[in-house]
C-alpha cells in the first residue's frame, strides 16, 4: 500500500506544481489533495470530487480564481493557526490535523475515525513531523489542535471520532475491523502489539494488528498482497506458527469478513467466543451498536479527558 501512496503522491505533486506555475503563484492545497500530497489513504465515502485539486484560503478575497474544471477553492478560516507543509517551491499542503477537521462534514463518522487513525500513522512515519513522538503523543496533539480551532462545520463529529480513534493501525482495513469488533461488544484491543520474547528468524520483533495479550488472542488483517507476495506469505506463516506454538489463537480477517453485517457479526462471534473461553468478561451484541451509540456526545466536552484516552 505504501508504494501506491508514494506513486500517487508523486503524480499529484506534478499536477499541483503545474497549476501553480500556470497561475504564477504558490498554492496552498487542503482537503483530499493535501492527503495525497502527504501520502495518506483517501476516505472511501467522501462527497468531494477527488479528481479535482482542492485549494484553501482563509477568506473569500484570497480565493484562487482558476478553471473550475481543474481547481476547487475552499474557505478555511482557521488557516492562520494551521501549519503549512512545503512540498516544493510552488506547492504547500495544509497540515493533516486541519485537513481532518476540514473533511469532517464531507465523510461519514466511520471514515472520519479511520482517517484519523491513518493520519496518526502518517505523522509517525515522517521523522520531521513526528519529532520522536509516539502514536499516543501524536493523538494528544490531535486533540489539542481540534480544541484550539474556532467553531467549524463538523466539529461534533470530530469529538465523536476522537473518542473512537486508536493510534497504531497500519491500514484503514485494520481500523475498520477494530471498529466492527468494538460495535459487537468485543473489548478494546491493543493495536499493533509487539509480542514480547518472540522474534522472527531474522531477529525482528513480531507484531499483531489487534491483540488481547492477557488472553493470547489476536486478529490479523490480510489484504490481497498477503496471498500474492511469496515473501509476505512465508513471513505470515512463520509468525503464526510461532505464536500458535506459544498458545496464541490468531484469527485472520480478510475483505470477506468485512463484506456485510452478517460477515462482521460472524467474525466478531468467533473472536468473542475465544476471548470468553479464556476468561474475558464482556457483553456480546449480535446486533452491532452504531458508532453514535459507541461514542455518545457528552453535555460538555472534557478535552483533558479526551487527551487521556490513549
Amino acid at each position: 500500500m505504501q508504494s501506491d501512496l508514494t506513486e500517487r503522491r508523486q503524480a499529484i505533486i506534478e499536477r499541483c506544481t503545474s497549476e501553480a506555475q500556470q497561475l504564477g503563484r504558490t498554492l496552498l492545497f487542503g482537503m483530499t489533495t493535501s492527503l495525497m500530497l502527504q501520502s495518506v489513504p483517501l476516505p472511501e465515502d467522501c462527497d468531494l470530487d477527488m479528481s479535482k485539486l482542492h485549494t484553501v484560503s482563509s477568506m473569500k478575497t484570497r480565493r484562487v480564481r482558476a478553471h473550475a474544471s481543474t481547481l476547487c477553492s475552499h474557505i478555511w478560516k482557521p488557516i492562520p493557526q494551521a501549519k503549512k507543509v512545503r512540498i516544493n517551491q510552488h506547492v504547500l499542503a495544509l497540515d493533516l490535523f486541519h485537513v481532518w477537521a476540514q473533511l469532517a462534514s464531507h465523510v461519514s463518522l466511520r471514515s472520519l475515525i479511520i482517517l484519523g487513525d491513518a493520519i496518526i500513522t502518517a505523522v509517525h512515519r515522517q521523522p520531521l513531523l513526528a519529532q520522536n513522538r509516539d502514536g499516543s503523543s501524536i493523538y494528544r496533539d490531535f486533540v489539542l489542535s481540534v480544541e484550539r480551532m474556532p467553531k467549524f462545520s463538523g466539529r461534533m463529529s470530530c469529538v465523536r471520532a476522537l473518542m473512537l480513534m486508536s493510534p497504531g493501525a497500519d491500514s484503514p482495513k485494520e481500523s475498520e475491523k477494530r471498529l466492527s469488533l468494538q460495535s459487537h461488544g468485543i473489548p478494546k484491543a491493543s493495536v499493533n502489539y509487539v509480542v514480547p520474547k518472540i522474534l522472527f528468524t531474522s531477529g525482528s520483533p513480531i507484531t499483531l494488528d489487534l491483540a488481547w495479550p492477557q488472553y493470547k488472542v489476536a486478529v490479523e488483517y490480510d489484504g490481497d498482497h498477503h496471498r500474492t507476495d511469496k515473501v509476505q506469505w512465508r513471513r505470515d506463516q512463520e509468525k503464526r506458527g510461532k505464536l500458535q506454538g506459544r498458545g496464541w489463537i490468531v484469527f485472520v480477517a480478510t475483505a470477506a469478513s468485512l463484506a456485510d453485517d452478517y460477515a462482521k457479526a460472524e467474525f466478531a462471534f468467533r473472536v468473542g467466543r475465544a476471548l470468553a473461553l479464556r476468561g474475558a468478561q464482556f457483553t456480546f451484541r449480535l446486533k452491532a451498536l452504531s458508532l453514535d451509540q459507541l461514542a455518545p456526545l457528552p453535555r460538555t466536552i472534557d478535552w483533558r479527558e479526551l487527551e487521556a484516552r490513549k
